[in-house]
């Protein structure tokens, strides 16, 4: 693929996944939901720039959010986990063995789950006893809900994706070659 489609396709990604974000501030209850639709745009830039790409245009949308998005929760969850997954995704998708392949997957959630919790607490200065509706078992509970969701949305990736190859990916390829 030329230099220029990479660039124009990172781009538009790049720029749509900072206009998704900043509708978080018109709805509310999306504060996990956007950032992770928007991590799913980089599914084009993986297939037609590459990884790399992927990557750069992960890292220029999550400065914008960062730097733009109304809600910080939000921003956090998309730049310490939702925003750079489907790339990661392409690279953890060459580990052979299945259960390896989802331990590192379940180790590299939970430690975007726990930085951007301990981080949330820290910007706002709510401290984290707050959280204890369930006495001690509040933080493993949520961390088990946590990586079952998490599981699930993995588990959607891997369709969006395979339906991305199937559907959309010859059409845009052909357009984006001039055919």
């Amino acid at each position: 693929m030329k230099q220029s489609v990479k660039i124009a396709v990172s781009g538009a990604v790049a720029a749509l996944g900072v206009v998704l974000m900043l509708f978080q501030g018109l709805v509310p209850i999306a504060s996990i939901a956007l950032p992770a639709v928007a991590g799913c745009l980089l599914i084009p830039v993986v297939a037609i720039a590459g990884v790399p790409w992927a990557f750069g245009c992960y890292g220029a949308t999550a400065v914008l959010v960062l730097l733009l998005a109304p809600d910080r929760e939000a921003a956090l969850i998309y730049a310490l986990f939702f925003g750079y997954y489907p790339a990661l995704y392409a690279v953890l998708g060459r580990i052979q063995k299945k259960p390896l392949r989802v331990f590192v997957k379940l180790v590299i959630f939970n430690c975007a789950a726990v930085a951007e919790t301990l981080l949330a607490f820290y910007l706002t200065g709510i401290p984290l006893e707050t959280i204890s509706f369930l006495g001690d078992f509040t933080v493993p509970v949520l961390l088990l809900l946590a990586n079952i969701v998490f599981l699930v949305y993995d588990f959607a990736l891997d369709g969006l994706i395979a339906t991305y190859f199937k559907r959309l990916h010859p059409k845009l390829s052909k357009i984006l070659q001039g055919k």
